[in-house]
């Protein structure tokens, strides 16, 4: 069997219903060829009997493929408008749901639930977070991170939500509590509705320009009237109007409501 790389997505597609047609071309190839030289994997029928044989070897290849760089409140001055501008506002209509999209080793979704004991302590939203990576999620879970994660973490709150462990913090059991994980493939899979707020932060980088679109079009679907999309700050979403959407500060959309 031979296959050439385009072959060798469409394999994928059909096979996982993984698609890589969405993420930027050069970007995507140059990681998959620097991982088949790695494994010693001399073409893309090889990776792909390895990946399909072997599904230690199927994880792994997500695990590559996905850019799990995250910490708590990563870029700080953001999540600082999100804290004091926008979470106060929809905290007034009642109890939120939240989703944090390629929520990564969950140090997003962890500190929405912090935002949250903070905010209103004791009310009871709901807080869904996502990834395609299931390895990754499992990391998310556990919430064991290294010094560097949580460098964010003013010294209040790291005393209050995280427990010293062997060199590293462990997140408490009542935040954990509060997170919802599972699995989701932002290219391919339904998108749940009815969120308050999505959260989705230098994610959509790494996509083509059409699955950007994509992608947006289904956190304004997603949202409720009023509910606001937290993106990140190298992110833009240019035809934003189009999808229903007002931009309201620097990596804050606001979905309009219906006429």
């Amino acid at each position: 069997m031979r296959l050439d790389f385009a072959e060798f997505k469409q394999r994928m597609l059909m096979f996982y219903r993984l698609d890589l047609n969405g993420y930027k071309e050069n970007q995507l190839k140059r990681r998959i060829e620097g991982l088949m030289t790695r494994q010693r994997v001399n073409s893309f029928a090889d990776l792909f009997q390895l990946l399909t044989g072997s599904r230690t070897a199927y994880e792994g290849f997500l695990d590559h493929l996905t850019i799990n760089v995250s910490e708590f409140f990563r870029d700080a001055h953001r999540w600082h408008e999100l804290e004091k501008n926008i979470l106060p506002g929809l905290l007034e209509k009642g109890t939120v749901k939240i989703w944090s999209a390629a929520c990564s080793i969950g140090a997003e979704p962890y500190s929405l639930a912090i935002l949250l004991d903070e905010l209103s302590p004791g009310r009871g939203h709901r807080l869904d977070a996502t990834d395609i990576d299931k390895t990754i999620l499992e990391t998310a879970r556990a919430g064991r991170y290294s010094p560097d994660v949580v460098r964010n973490v003013g010294r209040e709150r790291l005393s209050r939500y995280f427990t010293v462990s062997g060199g590293g913090y462990l997140i408490n059991d009542h935040i954990k509590r509060k997170v919802n994980f599972r699995r989701h493939d932002l290219l391919t899979e339904v998108y749940p509705e009815g969120y308050n707020l999505i959260v989705c932060r230098n994610v959509t980088i790494y996509f083509t320009r059409e699955a950007q679109d994509k992608i947006n079009k289904g956190f304004s679907r997603a949202l409720q009237p009023g509910g606001v999309l937290f993106i990140g700050g190298s992110e833009m979403i240019f035809n934003h109007q189009v999808l229903g959407l007002e931009k309201i500060q620097t990596c804050f959309y606001r979905k309009k409501n219906s006429k």
